[in-house]
């Protein structure tokens, strides 16, 4: 087979959802109106959580940075799915599917670590209730917000660079519904042994070591309510926590099957559906979690659209 470079191949195809044939409609359909809902409702937290001052609190100020990241994590990737549903060329450029492949891994990245941070902030609302004011200030948030982001998008970056300089075949056909690690590699002329073992070193280690100390926080917090005597009070202890949990469970549940792996891939079409899980339903889950288990938050939703609404319609007198 011809062997070129990355310099001469200039674009891979997306094959995307291959097989969906006369349902491609229907499909396209259900994934626009899942990323408007993901953007609307996203976008709904985070102004409702930065105008409303009742919920101007270290966990609020974390659920509204894990909205704005979803707004991005989500626009790396959907759009471009649209796209290749309705277009018969399903191709994306080199440099295009590069910067695809380091984004997603970027923002996904910073997504672990914010989940780890609002462990964090459980864990010491819970069990250190006394420290948590002086411990859990307003420079502390932003300081561990920005570490998040910082951390997140230095992550890929080696993967990015070993990805970059692998020669490429004539075959240029991406088997998943956008650009990531393991299609790159299974496209590659060359033994990518160590392109495998860097992504599973790197994932390994964002991924296992996130949703360790997460699973730390959580023992340590369910210990601390079971001591609780009352049946409310450990009701509410807990009910600051499930929207939380549940959302980690979804989102690490399905990453790490996919990343950390020393396999290129266990199945196509198995790899495709965990895709749609982490890539799809998880940013369109988390305003569903968030708002509906969160009373406080649904209370400041409702005040903020009906203030709006007041302000809109003119006054009789």
């Amino acid at each position: 087979m011809e062997q070129r470079n990355h310099s001469s191949l200039n674009e891979f195809v997306l094959l995307g959802f291959p097989s969906v044939g006369h349902v491609r409609g229907w499909l396209f359909g259900l994934l626009l109106l899942a990323y408007l809902f993901t953007i609307c409702g996203n976008a709904l937290i985070f102004l409702v959580i930065r105008l409303d001052r009742a919920l101007h609190k270290p966990m609020y100020h974390f659920v509204s940075v894990l909205s704005f990241l979803e707004l991005w994590y989500t626009a790396t990737t959907i759009p471009k799915m649209l796209s290749n549903l309705l277009s018969e060329k399903k191709t994306i450029s080199f440099a295009g599917c590069l910067l695809q492949t380091y984004f997603f891994h970027s923002l996904g990245a910073s997504e672990c670590y914010l989940l780890t941070a609002m462990a964090y902030d459980r864990y010491l609302a819970i069990c250190r209730p006394l420290h948590y004011p002086a411990i859990m200030t307003t420079a502390l948030c932003a300081k561990m917000a920005a570490g998040c982001w910082t951390c997140g998008f230095l992550c890929p970056i080696s993967e990015v660079i070993l990805v970059s300089q692998l020669p490429f075949c004539d075959y240029n056909e991406i088997e998943h519904i956008f650009c990531d690690f393991p299609p790159l590699l299974s496209l590659a002329c060359k033994d990518t042994s160590t392109n495998v073992l860097v992504d599973f070193a790197v994932n390994a280690f964002i991924i296992l070591l996130t949703f360790l100390f997460i699973m730390i926080s959580y023992g340590r917090i369910i210990g601390a309510v079971l001591k609780i005597r009352t049946a409310a009070g450990r009701k509410k202890a807990f009910s600051t926590c499930a929207s939380h949990l549940i959302v980690v469970l979804i989102f690490f549940g399905s990453i790490i099957f996919m990343y950390v792996r020393l396999k290129k891939s266990y199945s196509l079409t198995l790899d495709r559906t965990l895709a749609v899980v982490y890539s799809v339903l998880t940013p369109l889950a988390n305003p569903i979690i968030y708002s509906l288990r969160n009373k406080e938050l649904l209370k400041a939703i409702k005040r903020t659209i009906f203030r709006k609404e007041g302000k809109a319609s003119p006054t009789h007198h």
